[in-house]
């Protein structure tokens, strides 16, 4: 037994660590599954567009491709649910600092510091995908046209309705897909906020698991945790561009009061 474990490539041990710990303390808005239950590699991701803003009410389903070197390499995003926003190309790829390779490229304008390190993981890019949604980087879209439609949008404080239109007509359209999958979208800050653990679909899923966590390693997932937090701002704070183009910051321990780069 103990030589199958260590034969196991440590970008799978690493992932099924992330796995179970994203099944048992959740990112809020987000429900996290194995696209195939043998394949760590291959992750489906759905998002519930945060209330009180123009994505309130949305179910947008995304893809998360790891590849074999990860964490040393950052895995790819790919919105699967028809997405118009300036950091997301026509393919549903996202198009976000945080998930391109630590090289030193000053044609592009990002600092290494911006990009993909290990100690970056799912959570950390969770959070920063909600955070692009709600607040695009302009400067260097993949979407140009979303780019300006965005702006003038933003620029007239929610005159302009163009953009809003859109993004709550894609929203509109996905009510049908999560009722199709049996998922009730939370619409109010108390049920967004609510964390509950994600029961397993069968109880094969725990041979993901089975002798591989040991107290030392609950340990030092716990000590990750914490570091995690303080990385991606203020208490977990994440500011949110409301329907009237003004910003809200919403903050992890909020429960009812109430998003990066391309």
């Amino acid at each position: 037994m103990n030589m199958a474990h260590q034969a196991t490539p440590s970008s799978q041990k690493a992932l099924m660590m992330e796995l179970k710990s994203l099944q048992e303390q959740p990112v809020e808005g987000f429900r996290i599954t194995l696209v195939e239950e043998s394949d760590l590699y291959n992750w489906e991701v759905a998002i519930f567009g945060p209330p009180n803003t123009l994505y309130e009410g949305g179910y947008f389903k995304a893809h998360i491709k790891f590849p074999v070197d990860y964490p040393y390499s950052p895995p790819t995003f790919r919105f699967l649910t028809k997405m118009w926003h300036p950091n997301i190309y026509e393919n549903g790829d996202v198009c976000i600092s945080i998930l391109h390779p630590p090289v030193d490229d000053p044609q592009s304008g990002e600092l290494p510091s911006e990009r993909w390190n290990p100690t970056q993981n799912v959570r950390t890019i969770l959070l920063s995908v909600i955070s692009l949604l709600n607040e695009p980087n302009t400067f260097s879209p993949a979407n140009v046209d979303a780019s300006v439609m965005f702006r003038k949008w933003r620029d007239s404080k929610g005159k302009d309705k163009e953009y809003a239109e859109i993004i709550r007509k894609q929203v509109l359209s996905t009510a049908a897909e999560a009722e199709r999958d049996g998922v009730k979208v939370p619409t109010t800050l108390a049920e967004y906020c609510v964390q509950t653990r994600v029961p397993s679909q069968d109880s094969s899923s725990d041979l993901l698991y089975d002798g591989l966590y040991d107290d030392d390693m609950e340990e030092e997932d716990e000590e990750e945790d914490e570091s995690e937090m303080e990385s991606v701002g203020e208490a977990g704070g994440i500011s949110f561009l409301e329907e009237d183009g003004t910003s809200t910051r919403l903050y992890d321990n909020q429960d009812d009061s109430g998003n990066e780069d391309s």
